[in-house]
């Protein structure tokens, strides 16, 4: 792991930055808890072989965010593990479960599932010390990744933007980078708002049919352990060139940074929902602001994942937390908009300065 910290620190915070390594288990991770003004910090626990600190760091800000702007009693938070989360089952249990010790004592950190982790590995996380969200129904949990809880917060984002974004989502074509745990939701959700799916992709490579795949069919490939690109019913095409697949909207929902200075001017859409965690680069959500490409925000679009773990950390059901996740997103979404058309500013500004505002009154009640 990178220990590099470029750009990392402000009055916002981070509060702590720990880094694990127990060399018997093979575990190499960091955890950032970034603010915790509003209350101990949620985040997810990523898994990547790749995975920095820096990515550690800019996810945990994100979640501050993201839990501010959504009105939850929680600060933010990140967590990553240097593995291939594709590793066999036994050493992947005995990594999360190592982790999990090793933060016994963090308190003001309660960890979640995120890309590489799931419900299971929240399990493990809750047989060690008991404190996560995100787990399996069996265990009384939400599990969020089952139900889609982020794929159905996207899909009411997009109703609220669509109209700004001049999109119709009944008939709209739908191109999602990262055909997983979120983005087979999204495309489930935004089906049956009547928009079809017409090209996706995972870490193997990518799809396009401009009528439109069968979303439930393509699950189903997807969930045998299948890419996408070997789906029968689509043209295989490089996964590098979904960025340029025509489309109404577009959604990253995978790693960090996919649309940058290089590859944004590639789009061929009119809205991007960032399903993904900081899946755009300054420069790239300045050239789609530019080119009339609206560009909704990952703490506002994708909270629908944080606000369900909310509700279950505090007892609530899945039904509370599908209403909660429609009430909280809709008026941000709407919110943000607002802000961003009166003031002229780019969506993710107007939608920084509402968060930050919200952290800065929490932090005024704290003791210096």
């Amino acid at each position: 792991m990178e220990l590099r910290i470029e750009g990392i620190g402000d009055d916002l915070g981070p509060a702590k930055i720990v880094l694990l390594h127990e060399p018997r288990a093979g575990l190499r991770a960091a955890v950032v808890v970034d603010n915790v003004a509003r209350g101990p910090a949620i985040g997810g626990v990523r898994m990547a072989p790749d995975v920095t600190v820096n990515e550690v760091a800019r996810l945990a800000r994100a979640m501050t965010f993201k839990n501010a702007a959504a009105g939850l009693a929680h600060g933010g938070g990140k967590a990553g593990i240097v593995a291939d989360p594709a590793t066999e089952p036994a050493i992947k249990e005995r990594l999360v479960r190592t982790f999990a010790r090793m933060i016994r004592e963090l308190t003001d950190y309660i960890p979640g599932p995120d890309m590489g982790t799931d419900e299971t590995c929240m399990g493990w996380v809750a047989d060690e010390i008991g404190r996560v969200v995100g787990l399996p129904r069996a265990l009384g949990g939400i599990p969020l990744d089952e139900i889609g809880a982020t794929g159905f917060g996207l899909a009411v984002a997009a109703e609220v933007a669509a109209p700004q974004a001049g999109v119709s989502l009944d008939g709209a074509r739908v191109v999602i980078q990262g055909f997983g745990a979120v983005g087979r939701h999204a495309a489930r959700f935004l089906g049956e708002r009547g928009a079809k799916l017409v090209a996706a992709s995972d870490s193997r490579g990518a799809i396009v049919h401009p009528e439109g795949l069968d979303v439930a069919a393509l699950d189903g490939h997807k969930r045998s352990g299948e890419p996408v690109a070997t789906f029968p019913g689509g043209k295989p095409i490089e996964r590098d060139d979904l960025v340029a697949v025509a489309c109404d909207v577009w959604i990253p929902a995978a790693r960090p940074d996919v649309l940058t200075e290089e590859t944004v001017a590639r789009l061929q859409t009119k809205l991007v929902l960032q399903g993904a965690n900081i899946p755009a680069t300054a420069g790239a959500e300045e050239w789609m602001h530019a080119h009339g490409i609206l560009s909704l925000p990952d703490f506002i679009a994708n909270a629908g994942g944080v606000i369900c773990a909310a509700v279950e950390y505090h007892g609530g059901t899945e039904s509370q937390a599908m209403a909660t996740i429609e009430e909280k997103i809709r008026a941000n979404t709407r919110e943000v908009l607002e802000r961003a058309g009166k003031a002229g500013l780019l969506p993710r500004r107007a939608a920084v300065e509402m968060a930050e505002a919200r952290v800065r009154e929490a932090m005024a009640y704290r003791r210096p």
